[in-house]
This record gives C-alpha cells, sequence and structure tokens, in this order.
C-alpha cells in the first residue's frame, strides 16, 4: 500500500507540471495583450489562394465554397480552390456551376497532406498567400481582411479564431468548450508571452511560397498542422493568432465521433513527442524556447484524462485519508476547474448545465478508450463527418 500511494503521490506531481503550465498561460491570455501587427503605410491585397481539401464531403462541401466567395475583401484577389477527393458526381456538377476552382485528386491512402501537395503542384496562378480551410469551415465575411493585414505587417504564418459553427448537442457544446480553451491557452495566452501561437490544423494562412515548401517535405497519415509547425518554429518561422479573425468549424456531435477524432489526435501527439524531444532539447539549448514550448506541450496529458486522474486522485485522498495526497490531487482540481473557467467564453458557460457535465465521465472512458485505437488511427486517414451547413452560424 505505501509503495502504491508513492507512487500515487509522485504521479501527481508529474501532473502539477502540466497544471501550472496551463493556468499560467490561462491568466496570460486574461491579463495580457496580444501586439498588432505594425501598420503598412502601403498596404496591399495579398493574392489568396483558399484551398479547401474535402474527402468524402458531399454533404456539406457546396454550402462551404459558396459561403466563401463571401468575403468583404476584393473579389478579384483570392480563389477558392476545392480539392475533390472521392466526391460524388452529382456533388462535383454543383461545385463546377459556382465561380471556384476544382481540383480532382485519387488516392490509394487519402490525407489532406497529400491533398494539399498534388493541388498546388497543379496550380498555375501566382499567389501570396495559401489559407487553409476544412470542409466544413465558413469564414467570418472580414476573415480574408484580417489575414490580409497581418500579412502586410509582415508575418508569413498566422492561425485565426476557430469557433463553433454548432452547439445543438451536449457532446458538441463540451467540445466547443475545449476548443476555446485550447485557443485561450497555445494561442492567446503565448501570443501575449511572445511565442508562437499554435496551428489547429484549419483556419490558418501562410506566405504561398514557404508553405508550399514546407509542406512538400510532409507526406504523414494525420497531423499535418503539427508535423508543419514544428517544422516552421525549428526554423524560427514564428506563428501569430489573429482573435479577431473567426472561422466556423463544426463540433463533434456523438460520443462515437469524438472517440475515432480524439485517437488521431493522440496518434498524432505521440509521434512527434517520440520524432521531436531530441531536437527539442538541443534546440533549447540553442535558445530556440519556441520550439522547445512545442515539443515540451507534445509530453502533457490530454485534459479530459487530466480531469479525471485528478478527480479520481481526490477521491482516493478523501477515502485513503492521506492529507499529502488530498492537497496534491484536490490542490490541482481545484486549480484546473479555475483554469477551465478563466478560459470559456460567457456564451459558452450558458449553455453547461447538468446534462453536459455528466456527459465528462463518459467522454474520459471514451479517450480511455480511443488509446486502442492508435494503431489504426497512426496508419489510416479517419476522417470526420460533418452535417451542419452555414445556417447553424451566429456571428453576432
Amino acid at each position: 500500500m505505501n509503495i502504491a500511494l508513492s507512487l500515487l503521490t509522485l504521479l501527481f506531481f508529474l501532473t502539477a507540471v502540466e497544471t501550472i503550465y496551463l493556468f499560467v498561460f490561462t491568466m496570460a491570455g486574461r491579463f495580457g495583450h496580444l501586439q498588432a501587427p505594425p501598420a503598412n503605410p502601403n498596404p496591399v491585397a495579398k493574392r489568396m489562394a483558399v484551398l479547401i481539401p474535402a474527402y468524402k464531403e458531399d454533404a456539406v462541401i457546396t454550402d462551404t465554397a459558396e459561403q466563401a466567395l463571401k468575403q468583404d475583401y476584393p473579389r478579384d484577389a483570392y480563389d477558392v480552390i476545392v480539392i475533390a477527393d472521392s466526391l460524388q458526381q452529382d456533388t462535383l456538377d454543383k461545385l463546377a456551376a459556382l465561380p471556384i476552382t476544382v481540383v480532382e485528386v485519387s488516392f490509394d491512402v487519402s490525407t489532406k497532406a497529400k491533398a494539399l501537395n498534388a493541388t498546388m503542384s497543379k496550380l498555375s496562378a501566382a499567389y501570396d498567400v495559401a489559407v487553409i480551410l476544412d470542409a466544413d469551415n465558413v469564414m467570418a465575411t472580414n476573415f480574408l481582411t484580417h489575414i490580409n493585414t497581418a500579412f502586410n505587417g509582415g508575418w508569413k504564418a498566422v492561425q485565426g479564431h476557430r469557433v463553433a459553427k454548432n452547439t445543438n448537442t451536449s457532446v458538441a457544446i463540451l467540445d466547443a468548450v475545449s476548443e476555446e480553451i485550447n485557443t485561450y491557452i497555445l494561442r492567446l495566452g503565448h501570443r501575449a508571452l511572445g511565442l508562437s501561437g499554435s496551428l489547429m490544423g484549419s483556419g490558418m494562412a501562410f506566405d504561398y511560397t514557404l508553405f508550399k515548401q514546407y509542406m512538400g517535405q510532409i507526406n504523414t497519415t494525420g497531423g499535418f498542422d503539427k508535423e508543419l509547425e514544428m517544422r516552421l518554429i525549428h526554423d524560427h518561422h514564428r506563428i501569430d493568432y489573429i482573435d479577431e479573425a473567426l472561422c466556423y468549424d463544426e463540433k463533434v456531435q456523438s460520443g462515437a465521433v469524438f472517440e475515432r477524432q480524439r485517437a488521431r489526435w493522440i496518434a498524432a501527439q505521440l509521434k512527434y513527442l517520440r520524432r521531436n524531444l531530441p531536437s527539442g532539447i538541443v534546440q533549447l539549448l540553442k535558445g530556440n524556447v519556441d520550439y522547445f514550448d512545442k515539443v515540451f506541450q507534445t509530453m502533457f496529458l490530454p485534459r479530459v484524462i487530466l480531469l479525471g486522474f485528478l478527480t479520481i486522485g481526490t477521491g482516493a485522498a478523501l477515502v485513503l485519508r492521506d492529507s499529502t495526497l488530498l492537497m496534491l490531487a484536490g490542490g490541482q482540481l481545484l486549480v484546473l476547474l479555475f483554469t477551465f473557467y478563466i478560459a470559456t467564453p460567457n456564451e459558452l458557460l450558458a449553455l453547461i448545465t447538468w446534462k453536459e457535465i455528466s456527459q465528462i465521465p463518459g467522454l474520459f472512458f471514451r479517450f480511455l478508450r480511443s488509446i486502442t485505437r492508435l494503431g489504426e488511427a497512426s496508419k489510416k486517414f479517419i476522417n470526420t463527418p460533418h452535417s451542419t451547413t452555414s445556417t447553424a452560424i451566429n456571428e453576432g
């Protein structure tokens, strides 16, 4: 019993590192300030390629393409390019009727990296900026204008603010909360402390030449955004975050989809931990704190797992009447809950009821079960199905 208790105490000493990390960057996001891009005395409308990979996304891609044409950005300064992978002929016909570019691709094993690389190799037009969307994403009408301001200010890699397109189920609400907490800690808080923001896989933009160069080095099944992030920051290309550049993204609506999606995310996290830990230490010694920070993040437990472990540990401490364990686990649990509260927007806090809270234990065990699918997730592209159109969006 003493050995088990000692190991448990050690475990909670380790989780304290993550808890403190999350708390510090949350406070930075709350009380810090984002520095606006320097004003360009001669701003220009950068020519942009809005790239939208669509793998079997017949339910949403036509609406996404239509919405992408509704920007307040000069219409002759951007092209909407749908990357059609395994779309039905009826969908292709609908897309062909729109003033967009459709590039059809096909692979034995489809991935976003392959789709993006194949498409850029076929495009003949000259672009300044590549904007990456998911097939379900809808940009706020001023999204490209905000992106253009950042690039006129000298940035070459930026992440927009991805927000929930739908909150129609308890799981979708919790997924929306999780994404906002991520944004607060990994983007808003990091930029406030002078570090790079984290990429999210969509709602992001890059210098076109730089993006094409780095994507040409990437051929991964999942998590291409994390590999791209690591490569850019390793080479001292910093990533900005634009809080006002809203990109609406569909949240998962069921526990089963949540489990599949998280399996893909955990597989990517473990892969990049193994691959980048040695170089992260080397780069830290060379002064590249930004890169080491991104590698350090891959060591962390998913927040649902952390929350579950701290809850179980607090319960165990109460049963065992161990004051040290209670202070460690219970104290961290309170700090973590406060962190989550601070990082959750008021409009989402208002949606959380006991119904949503009752879903958390089930998602915790689904997260644990998703670990059994890591082999599949690392070898096969697991697509997240989408079904919500832009009618669910409330930009107000």
